[in-house]
């Protein structure tokens, strides 16, 4: 297939194959070894006064409606993940756990992430102070700044409709609904690589060393903010300037050296002075076994992922644990984004966005080298495979919610590919391929509406409908007159996006908390005990974001509830039993997240069930901490905690950074998490914290759990267990509306 006419004139959007910014034509000639002028007929796109009046409109009101939406019920999710809110509430109140990402103002150990991700969030309670608003309102303007930044990526080269097209996609993803409205760092690094997208295509307009330059600077606090992901983008863009920019060979890898240097200097600047810094008046490198931000980075945050060797995690380390393609955190391969739990999540429009990306390449095939509408198909759909097969095959640690990664790649080359198949609609197989994508999209969202069959039953066979006629008018569109193809256009547009507009719709009106967090109807939301349609459902893992293990629902050293295990039986329907560790008995037939029915014994707030923990226990309950998240801290609670705390370092400590934060932020007081998210970092040793209570620097110890209770085990051995049993044989023991605490001030 090549270019040719739509019609027989030219208009804004509609440009003549061959002339310039057309699709397919070269760019504007220059002398040999120089850039381009920077004049408007040297840019690859129309002059903005071409725009249609409808343009900057539209832009404004997807802006303002994204915004509106996602601060829809905001406050319904409280403090969302209460691991990275204590961290945010430590940085507002100290300029040294700011920098580092500590979990407490205290600066004991740090959250397991580096700390970009943390800042506009401290800066934001810093200023107007700590509440629900405060944390997640800098998390929606990303959603709203990642929507306009990839509107201009692709406007700049398709036109307006096409930016309007890919924005109105992304801000309509499930997964991006969920994540721009929580405090996971999984918001910024979206929108950084977003910009890094954008400035590789500026650049690559004109073989201008600024935007490269700015592309190593946004990859480079990308890094800062969750690691090696950051660099999962990396391959395309460099392969593709190094090959499409107009420039010398020389130049263009002298142009990528530099943006490599700024890439380390913007990533590394932090890990430098992490690095050097004396460990002795530092806090601790939460994840890490050794104290050192390198090893985290590499390790448990790095090729751990990939090969599943997470060393300090839950259960400790070893490879994936699945067997022939799987892991303990759910089946590995291609099928995965597919798959029962991630699919509703972001794969509605993935099929499409791969036909696309195919028929963007076809149509610029016989372009020239530095064509920019080829680049562009090759820079998003390179970004999207990538980060595709990584998340696919990855045997360490996954989360349906990584997937926000992929959001901005699936919508641009939504937006891209259906404008330039528009464009030349009047060959046949263009008509064909369009009409595919719409095909192949409704189909698939009547596959997954159909795992939900509870949930707007209607809409799946809607969505097929509606698919199937747009499917006809786009295959007649040659014979339709203009109104009847563009309704046919639209019918099919509106169809592919009806499934995922529910989903979103669903999950903005919900709250959302904890560490493992999942879009759309409850009974879409797998989870151990009760994926839809059988097996194992969510993958979890102990990580800051989440953490359960396929088929059973560890908690963390000293956390209240138990393990919930059992098998899937059918869409959103499982069962799930736990057993706590302090005496009393509770029954709780508490909803979980996947609609799971569950009972347990015992449980400092009661037993486990589903994937969330639920039930009764002394004091009336409530919900259970661990790594789904952290217990409710009673007011009885915090009125012991805030006993003369100005006098210690910390208020209190506990073991498992969940369990510290609800006790921090129902407080604002300083909590130390012992062992770090898992429990499993040997931060403090045992020796440090006698230490620590022989100087009367910590008040409370709070024991979430009687009589014992899972612990984490990690190469640097049982401190977490080590220092409960020191502290239950030592202290005081006080019951306080059905918390255990022991005072560290009067010994037995």
């Amino acid at each position: 297939m090549t270019t040719a006419p739509r019609d027989d004139h030219a208009t804004p959007g509609n440009e003549v194959p061959g002339a310039p910014g057309a699709l397919g034509a070269p760019e504007p000639p220059g002398p040999p070894g120089t850039r381009p002028r920077r004049g408007r007929a040297a840019r690859p796109r129309r002059a903005r006064a071409a725009d249609p009046a409808w343009a900057r409109p539209a832009l404004i009101a997807l802006l303002v409606l994204t915004g509106a939406l996602y601060l829809y019920n905001l406050s319904a999710s409280g403090y969302a993940n209460s691991f990275y809110s204590a961290a945010v509430q430590a940085g507002s109140e100290s300029w040294k756990a700011f920098f580092f990402g500590s979990s407490d103002a205290a600066n004991s150990i740090t959250v397991d992430k580096p700390p970009a991700a943390l800042w506009p969030m401290a800066l934001s309670v810093r200023l107007f102070g700590l509440g629900s608003w405060q944390i997640l309102v800098p998390e929606v303007l990303m959603g709203v700044a990642a929507v306009a930044v990839l509107h201009a990526a692709v406007r700049r080269r398709f036109g307006a409709a096409a930016g309007l097209i890919a924005g109105a996609v992304l801000a309509l993803t499930p997964v991006a609904a969920l994540m721009f409205r929580f405090n996971n760092p999984d918001a910024l690094l979206a929108l950084l690589t977003t910009v890094a997208v954008y400035c590789v295509l500026r650049a690559v307009e004109g073989a201008r060393t600024g935007w490269l330059v700015a592309a190593g600077v946004a990859v480079g606090f990308a890094f800062l903010t969750k690691t090696l992901q950051a660099f999962l983008v990396l391959p395309p863009l460099a392969l593709v300037y190094a090959v499409c920019a107009p420039a010398p060979v020389r130049r263009r890898i002298g142009q990528l050296a530099l943006a490599g240097l700024a890439l380390i200097v913007s990533g590394g600047w932090w890990v430098a002075i992490v690095e050097l810094w004396p460990a002795s008046s530092r806090p601790y490198i939460g994840g890490s076994q050794n104290n050192s931000f390198l090893e985290l980075t590499f390790g448990y945050n790095g090729l751990g992922r990939i090969n599943g060797n997470e060393t300090g995690s839950v259960g400790g380390g070893g490879a994936g644990g699945g067997g022939a393609g799987g892991s303990r955190w759910g089946e590995t391969g291609i099928g995965r984004m597919f798959g029962d739990s991630v699919g509703g999540q972001i794969s509605w429009l993935l099929p499409a966005a791969l036909i696309l990306l195919v028929a963007g390449l076809v149509l610029t095939r016989r372009a020239g080298r530095t064509d920019s509408a080829r680049a562009a198909f090759l820079v998003w759909g390179g970004a999207l495979v990538t980060t595709l097969v990584v998340f696919s095959f990855m045997a360490g640690i996954f989360h349906e919610y990584y997937t926000v990664a992929l959001a901005p790649y699936i919508a641009a080359l939504i937006g891209m590919g259906i404008t330039v198949l528009w464009e030349e609609r009047a060959r046949p197989a263009a008509r064909a391929v369009l009409a595919g994508a719409v095909a192949v999209t409704a189909v698939w969202a009547w596959v997954l509406l159909g795992r939900t069959p509870d949930f707007v039953p209607w809409l799946r066979w809607a969505v097929l409908v509606g698919g199937l006629v747009a499917v006809l008018g786009l295959l007649s569109a040659g014979r339709l007159g203009h109104r009847l193809a563009l309704g046919a256009a639209g019918l099919g547009l509106a169809a592919s996006l009806a499934g995922p507009v529910a989903y979103t719709l669903t999950t903005l009106g919900t709250g959302h908390q904890g560490s493992l967090v999942v879009a759309g109807p409850a009974s879409a939301r797998g989870g151990p005990g009760g994926g839809p349609g059988g097996g194992t459902g969510a993958r979890g893992g102990p990580s800051a974001e989440g953490g359960l293990a396929a088929g059973g629902g560890m908690m963390p050293p000293g956390a209240a509830g138990g393990q919930g295990q059992g098998p899937g039986r059918g869409p959103g329907q499982g069962q799930g039993q736990g057993q706590g560790q302090a005496p009393g008995q509770g029954q709780g037939p508490r909803q979980g997240m996947d609609q799971g029915r569950g009972q347990g014994q015992g449980g400092q707030p009661g037993g486990g069930q589903g994937r969330r923990a639920g039930g009764e226990g002394p004091g009336g309950g409530g919900q259970a901490g661990g790594l789904l998240n952290g217990p409710e801290v009673g007011s009885a609670v915090v009125s012991r905690l805030t006993e003369n705390a100005s006098a210690y370092t910390w208020a209190a400590a506990a073991v498992g950074s969940q369990n510290a934060a609800s006790y921090q932020l129902a407080t604002e007081l300083p909590v130390m998490p012992i062992g770090g998210f898992n429990g499993s970092d040997p931060s403090p040793t045992l020796a440090q914290f006698q230490q620590y209570a022989a100087d009367g620097e910590i008040h409370w110890f709070i024991d979430g759990v009687e009589g014992g209770g899972a612990r984490g085990r990690g190469p640097g051995g049982d401190s977490s267990g080590e220092i409960r049993e020191w502290v239950a044989a030592n202290f005081t023991k006080v019951t306080v509306g059905g918390t255990t605490l022991y005072d560290l001030t009067s010994p037995q």
